[in-house]
């Protein structure tokens, strides 16, 4: 039985539309007879950062890399329930204010959409799994487990904000749901605006957490929820929580992005984190008392937060605990594709997940060399006889390296084959990737990548825990090595560490051991490999727009050691590059009055949601002329030259096509492709 799972909204990226907050993270995933093949999320494709478009990319993908065709798929499953989902089309029916828009939308619904983009008729084999079932089956399924207690948390999913479940080897059984307003995922982001964040920067919250004390404003936020009997809780309203912050004098320390943090803004975070815990632990405590369940599983959004993930882990409140690495909704497609699998054959799936390793591969040696060589007005490379050896010797030199190998991985974290890597000692390793390639806040930790056999010298490993390996739990570093791990290393001595098997990952593993030989410790600072414009890079592409954007000085790429060709001081070199627009960006032109006098803007705008990263940036003239003759195959030096560009401005326009590029604003391809 093959299983196609999908989770998505309903736009695609050429969509001229801002909606979409509810859904993101959109993904594809196949599942044969309960095994995954493939599975990948749209924005590493669309490179929009948890973007909530229709996965057509990911679709194709997915079918392409498991060669199969419409013909064989048996059935295509989401994480949403029918009635939600007939009922969300429904509405935006209702709510369109336009004949032609009416007329569009009665062409909705998830047939619909894979009428539009494949030209097939799946509705016979659609079927709708509720969110947090596929989210359970998400954890359950791959667990290893025999049974368990199963917790999924998150924003909202057909009405609910959570669901308490148990697994056997019969399926699910459900012993509680949470509605929308006990919701902890968005208490956690309305409140974290306070902190300067918004959607999707939860995770910073919890890294300015250890900063702070929890005490300082633990009065305050125990007034913002009520702990009920039975595993039940009540949250305030968020007027009343609000009127709380308002009495507290926090709304008026509410923090800009661009401001610096107080140490009451480290507090806030720390109090914030103490009161998700305190909940969790309210609902673990008596459901585990009720069942007598030795292992958890947890999933949903809130399962990110590896801090709450690694308290639960430590506390011993149970003997196992299995969190889903791709908590979020992009997992939902994998929990929707094994909920239909136990639906069809009555049949729990049963798999232990050791990597993540399902999405796209780099080819074959020579087809990395092709690739790069594409790049050669720009790059340098030679072959590594030994890629793992020699990567360890220059991080052990001080310098951080760009790492692709093998397939990207689904879900949030780099675990090996798209990474950052740099020696895990110096803590100015950390300042240096956060300003220089990460180009983000320099409080954010990174995680330490170990061998598994080496694990728990050197990290306080919970008891009969052997192995981490996805980067979604905290754990104390021992006390010898807190002080030498200076750039993994948090304020309160955890690390989000990552085990490493020869099994799953040999590459890097013998590129943690060869690391280990020379520096006493088998241990790399191991970041996802992008920077803060843009999802993890996924292609060969991808790795060297990002190496070639940022300060990052080496790359390797299979076997291939990559640097920058050196050019002439103040010159970037790009006329050669074809400048091109993604698809969900257009040119616009405006007029902005100031008073008496008025004036043309000219700007790159986003089809996209504000919620996917900013809306609008804005281009010289000279640009948009450039842009709006671009047709992906032009170079830049080409198109100026048709545009009329005098050659004293194409310095000038270098330097704003790298800006450009630098923030993600288009892509740049080399002339020969």
């Amino acid at each position: 039985m093959i299983v196609l799972g999908v989770h998505g909204g309903d736009s695609f990226p050429e969509d001229s539309s801002r909606s979409g907050y509810s859904d993101h993270d959109a993904a594809a995933v196949l599942v044969r007879d309960g095994e995954v093949l493939v599975a990948i999320e749209e924005e590493r494709l669309t490179r929009i950062k948890h973007t909530n478009c229709f996965p057509v990319n990911a679709i194709r993908h997915c079918l392409r890399e498991a060669g199969l065709a419409w013909a064989d798929i048996d059935y295509v499953a989401t994480n949403i329930s029918q009635d939600n989902a007939e009922a969300a089309d429904a509405i935006a029916l209702l709510e369109a204010d336009a004949a032609s828009t009416r007329c569009m939308l009665k062409e909705r619904g998830l047939a619909a959409r894979f009428r539009r983009a494949f030209g097939v008729d799946v509705s016979s084999r659609l079927r709708f799994c509720p969110h947090h079932i596929a989210h359970a089956w998400s954890a359950f399924a791959p667990s290893g487990l025999e049974q368990a207690l199963i917790l999924s948390l998150d924003g909202n999913g057909d009405g609910l904000s959570g669901m308490v479940l148990t697994g056997n080897s019969e399926g699910l059984n459900v012993l509680r749901r949470y509605p929308d307003s006990q919701s902890l995922g968005h208490l956690y982001v309305s409140l974290i605006k306070i902190l300067g964040f918004s959607r999707f920067e939860e995770y910073k919250a919890m890294g300015l957490a250890p900063y702070g004390d929890a005490a300082t404003y633990a009065e305050m936020f125990s007034q913002m929820y009520r702990l009920l009997p039975e595993g039940g809780y009540e949250l305030k309203t968020p007027l009343e929580r609000y009127a709380v912050l308002l009495e507290a004098g926090l709304l008026e320390q509410a923090r800009t992005q661009e401001e610096p943090f107080s140490q009451s803004h480290r507090d806030f975070a720390a109090g914030l984190q103490s009161l998700l815990e305190v909940i969790v632990f309210h609902i673990l405590t008596y459901y585990k008392a009720l069942t007598g369940e030795s292992s958890l599983c947890l999933a949903g959004g809130v399962a990110h937060n590896c801090s709450m993930n690694g308290k639960i882990l430590r506390s011993g409140l149970f003997r196992k605990v299995f969190v889903q690495p791709a908590a979020h909704d992009a997992g939902g497609a994998l929990g929707a594709a094994w909920w239909v699998f136990h639906e069809a054959t009555k049949t729990a799936p049963r798999t232990t997940l050791t990597h993540l390793s399902y999405g796209r591969g780099l080819g074959s040696s020579d087809e990395i060399k092709r690739s790069l060589a594409r790049w050669d007005a720009m790059l340098e490379y030679e072959t590594a006889n030994d890629v793992a050896s020699t990567t360890a010797d220059l991080l052990s030199q001080g310098a951080i390296v760009g790492w692709v190998q093998g397939r990207a991985e689904f879900g949030p974290r780099a675990l090996g084959n798209r990474s950052i890597l740099a020696d895990p000692r110096p803590s100015s390793n950390k300042l240096i990737i956060n300003r220089m390639i990460k180009k983000r806040e320099e409080f954010r930790p990174f995680a330490p990548a170990v061998t598994r056999e080496s694990a728990s010298q050197i990290f306080d490993m919970p008891k009969g825990v052997s192995e981490l390996p996805f980067m979604v739990v905290v754990v104390e570093v021992r006390e010898p090595f807190a002080a030498l791990l200076g750039a993994v290393t948090h304020v309160d001595r955890t690390a989000r560490i990552q085990t490493v098997s020869k099994e799953s990952n040999p590459i890097f593993w013998r590129a943690l051991d060869a690391f280990g030989c020379i520096a006493g410790i088998p241990v790399l600072l191991n970041t996802s490999f992008n920077c803060n414009a843009e999802p993890i890079v996924d292609s060969i592409d991808d790795a060297v727009a990002c190496f070639l954007t940022t300060e990052l000085p080496y790359l390797v790429v299979g076997d291939f050691v990559v640097t920058k060709k050196r050019v002439a001081e103040g010159r970037k070199d790009l006329l050669h590059l074809r400048p091109v627009l993604r698809g969900d960006r257009r040119l616009c032109r405006r007029i902005h009055q100031a008073g008496s006098d008025a004036e043309w803007i000219t700007e790159i705008c986003s089809t996209q949601s504000r919620f996917f990263g900013p809306t609008a940036a804005r281009i010289s003239r000279d640009m948009f002329v450039v842009l709006s003759r671009a047709d992906g195959q032009t170079s830049l030096g080409s198109l100026a030259d048709m545009a009329g560009i005098e050659p004293e401005q194409l310095s000038y326009l270098e330097s704003e096509l790298f800006d450009l590029w630098s923030r993600r604003w288009l892509h740049c391809l080399p002339a020969r492709y």
